[in-house]
C-alpha cells in the first residue's frame, strides 16, 4: 500500500465505525472516520489519496447521493458500499456509479479487506494515469 494512501469510513453507527477501524488498522491501514457523510463531502474535496467505505443507509445523505456529489465535484476516490439492507437496485446503481464492491452487514472481514485493496490499486493507477498524462 502507498505510504500516503488512507481508507476513510463514512458510517453514522459509532459503533460501526470503531470496528472497521480497528479491522483496518489491524490491517496495516492508515485510517480516517467520519460519523457524517457532509463532513466527509468537505474533506473529499482536497482529493484524497486512497479509497473510502460508505454506509448506504445514512440520515442526512444516502450512501447513493453522496457517491453522486463526490463524482459531480470531481472526486473519483474509489467507493466500497455497505449496507444492512440487501437491496439489488441499490447495489446495481452503486456499481453503476464507480463503486469498488457493495457489501452487506455484517462484512465479511477478509471480503471487506480484499475490496480495500482492490479500491487502493484502483487509487494508485488512476494517480499514475493522471500523471503520465500531464506529467
Amino acid at each position: 500500500m502507498g505510504g500516503s494512501q488512507k481508507v476513510f469510513v463514512v458510517d453514522d453507527e459509532p459503533m460501526v465505525l470503531t470496528a472497521l477501524e480497528r479491522l483496518l488498522r489491524s490491517a496495516g491501514h492508515d485510517v480516517a472516520t467520519f460519523d457524517t457523510p457532509r463532513g466527509f463531502l468537505a474533506f473529499a474535496e482536497s482529493a484524497p489519496a486512497g479509497c473510502a467505505i460508505v454506509d448506504m443507509s445514512m440520515p442526512e445523505l444516502s450512501g447513493l447521493d453522496l457517491i453522486g456529489a463526490l463524482r459531480a465535484s470531481g472526486c473519483l476516490l474509489p467507493l466500497i458500499v455497505i449496507t444492512g439492507r440487501r437491496d439489488v437496485a441499490d447495489s446495481v446503481k452503486a456499481m453503476k456509479a464507480g463503486a469498488v464492491d457493495f457489501l452487506s452487514k455484517p462484512v465479511d472481514p477478509d471480503a471487506l479487506l480484499a475490496a480495500v485493496e482492490r479500491g487502493l490499486a484502483r487509487d494508485a493507477e488512476g494517480r499514475d494515469a493522471a500523471r503520465e498524462h500531464h506529467g
